[in-house]
């Protein structure tokens, strides 16, 4: 009985989650992270990785990407 209690609470936890807005914006800014990927692996003819397009997105387009979306929320 135990179990299923902790499992129906990591469940209530699971979607507390993934409705907060924390986690909205993580799912967001992944979003645009593998964009970045596929348009320049398609730039250099092959894949960057995900390590390599996440550095780039975070150095050169992070800060304007969520400046953008703090404007759009006020």
């Amino acid at each position: 009985m135990a179990k299923v209690r902790k499992m129906i609470d990591m469940c209530s936890d699971n979607d507390m989650l993934k409705d907060s807005v924390l986690y909205r914006e993580f799912l967001a800014e992944r979003e645009e992270i593998l964009k970045h990927k596929w348009l320049e692996s398609e730039k250099a003819g092959y894949d960057i990785g995900f390590e390599r397009a996440l550095v780039d997105w975070v150095l050169n387009h992070r800060a304007k990407w969520k400046q953008s979306r703090r404007t759009a929320r006020a």
